[in-house]
């Protein structure tokens, strides 16, 4: 028997409480001071958190007239259903986040936080605005003992994944630089330089993009945005598919933010902000080498223009002897399957140890519910 379940049987040997969240949070006092997002810099003495996916800071900024020092708690996203934990002194992003904190000191908040990532699922991605459904989630309520043993057990899992996570930032850092060393040529090297407009060509979203957004995991085809997300879910849609594969792949490119990903597989997209590129036919290059490039490209979009046609199309393309470029993407690709593939390396131990992690998290929160007369 495990400490916990000498907890259970010792505490509580009766079953759990169940409550809804709504029951047992409080939104913080201090939740509208909040930042526009044309205030938030790259630089600054406090983070700025919004609602997106990622959970690192979204900015910096230094006004300290809305600085949020009620922590920890746990930021929400009203309208991405993302969850975040924060536990120093920061700044909230005006659109959709939510603040929450548990209402009483019986409830842990790190524990909270755990439940709420457990139960998250649960909350369709249909509703534009899910607070009120997350409102609705049924929470177990164990005495704080059993709360504080559960969270330094679950604690242990996501302090090893994020150290794996600092140590693949710190490859695609490397990547990053090798890939520009490689993709810098000289005067003297044997390169021939043209637009990349002269050797790409490129292809509207339009009878591509998905009609409904009731996605599923046990559908097929994948729905695509060229942005950090990716795959933003599967539909069952047959028609308008996309296709691309091993032997005949696509890089998609959001026309206004220039995100983009190479492709080898049938997708439908998310919306028409999108082009998919590939080569002209008369083009004699490695695609994967013209892909590389493109990453090696600093460019921040100053206006909503579409950027391909604009912009990308016309930056030089350096073209070296194609051994050349072979070699090249040889030792970039490696690089690649280090840092993004997610059955080798670094990716998959990640994904491991987060499957892991969801497991033990599902059987650790899941206890006998108290019988009520």
């Amino acid at each position: 028997m495990s400490k916990i379940d000498k907890l259970i049987a010792e505490l509580c040997p009766d079953g759990i409480e169940y409550k809804k969240l709504g029951e047992i949070i409080d939104r913080v006092e201090n939740a509208n001071k909040k930042i526009e997002k044309s205030k938030i810099k790259d630089q600054g003495e406090y983070p700025v958190y919004t609602q997106g996916a990622n959970q690192k800071p979204d900015g910096y900024s230094n006004d300290a007239g809305v600085v949020i020092s009620d922590v920890p708690l746990i930021l929400y996203g009203d309208h991405t259903n993302v969850l975040k934990w924060i536990d120093h002194e920061f700044i909230a992003g005006a659109d959709g986040v939510k603040l929450i904190k548990a209402s009483s000191n019986d409830i842990d908040n790190r524990f909270l936080f755990h439940c709420l990532r457990n139960k998250i699922s649960e909350i369709p991605n249909s509703y534009a605005r899910h607070f009120a459904k997350l409102r609705e989630l049924i929470i177990p309520l164990p005495p704080i003992q059993i709360q504080h043993t559960i969270v330094g057990v679950l604690d242990s899992f996501t302090e090893l994944e994020s150290e794996l996570e600092s140590e693949l930032e710190a490859r695609k850092k490397q990547y990053d630089y090798y890939r520009n060393q490689l993709l810098t040529f000289n005067e003297r090297e044997r390169v021939v330089w043209t637009k990349l407009g002269n050797v790409m060509n490129y292809e509207q979203p339009s009878k591509y993009i998905v009609r409904s957004t009731e996605y599923g995991d046990s559908y097929e085809t994948p729905v695509l945005t060229a942005g950090k997300s990716f795959v933003l879910g599967y539909t069952n849609e047959k028609d308008g598919i996309y296709g691309a594969s091993k032997d005949n792949p696509v890089i998609i490119f959001d026309d206004f933010t220039t995100s983009n990903h190479w492709v080898d597989f049938d997708f439908k997209v998310k919306s028409s902000a999108m082009k998919m590129l590939r080569l002209k036919k008369d083009a004699e290059l490695n695609f994967r080498y013209v892909y590389h490039f493109i990453k090696t490209i600093r460019y921040t979009p100053q206006d909503h223009a579409r950027q391909w046609i604009s912009n990308y199309s016309q930056f030089d393309l350096p073209i070296p002897p194609i051994e050349e470029q072979n070699r090249i993407v040889s030792i970039l690709d490696k690089f690649d399957t280090l840092t993004t593939d997610i059955s080798e390396g670094l990716p998959a131990e990640i994904n491991a140890r987060r499957k892991q992690y969801e497991y033990c998290r599902n059987k650790l929160l899941t206890f006998p519910e108290l019988a009520h007369a």
